[in-house]
């Protein structure tokens, strides 16, 4: 018997084949930033391949519904996190008030560049939207910060997509996650040792 992630994952990736597909990638886009476990570029890359002329019009969609539903992350952080946290530690995958006090911390020291490096990698954007609202972080950075990292994910996917075509696929796949860890970090090792070096 499939777990829940798993059927959600295939739920997801037979949107494509709809009509609707379009409008299901912006409810995606939109509700992942907050709660839904199933990142847009499932549904992403499926559609760039059918249809590659029209790849960038897909990633528009992704970045503005993902921008907007991590709006909708930080008013739900901001107005309602003491009544929903509970909600969210029992049953949105990858909540856990460990994970919650930790963030806390680094938010401290770094703030926007986390948001940044989670709306780039694949750590769990819908953890920072949230966690923006409850620690107060302003709103302006966040969403400059939601809005160039959302953007670069998913039209960096539909280019290679359109470009590469179906070996594409199977690289990001593969590897897509790690490269985009690993280019957020160099980013925020880049911004600390220009943070040490105005120290100086």
């Amino acid at each position: 018997m499939k777990n829940p992630i798993r059927k959600t994952y295939d739920w997801t990736l037979s949107l494509a084949k709809k009509k609707t597909a379009s409008i299901w990638l912006g409810i995606i886009s939109f509700t992942e930033a907050s709660f839904f476990p199933i990142p847009p570029d499932i549904l992403l890359i499926p559609l760039c391949l059918g249809a590659v002329r029209k790849a960038i019009f897909f990633a528009t969609i992704c970045s503005i519904a993902s921008v907007m539903g991590g709006l909708a992350g930080y008013g739900i952080g901001y107005f309602a996190w003491d009544g929903l946290q509970e909600y969210f530690y029992q049953f949105v995958p990858g909540f856990t008030e460990e994970k919650f006090s930790k963030i806390a911390v680094w938010y401290e020291e770094w703030g926007w560049p986390l948001v940044f490096l989670a709306g780039f990698s694949p750590i769990p954007y819908k953890i920072f939207t949230i966690a923006s609202g409850v620690l107060g972080m302003a709103l302006l950075p966040f969403t400059i910060a939601s809005g160039v990292s959302r953007s670069a994910r998913f039209f960096l996917v539909a280019i290679l997509i359109a470009k590469f075509g179906e070996p594409m696929k199977e690289k990001i796949d593969k590897h897509f996650n790690m490269l985009a860890l690993v280019f957020g970090i160099l980013l925020i090792g880049g911004l600390l040792v220009v943070k040490l070096l105005l120290k100086h």
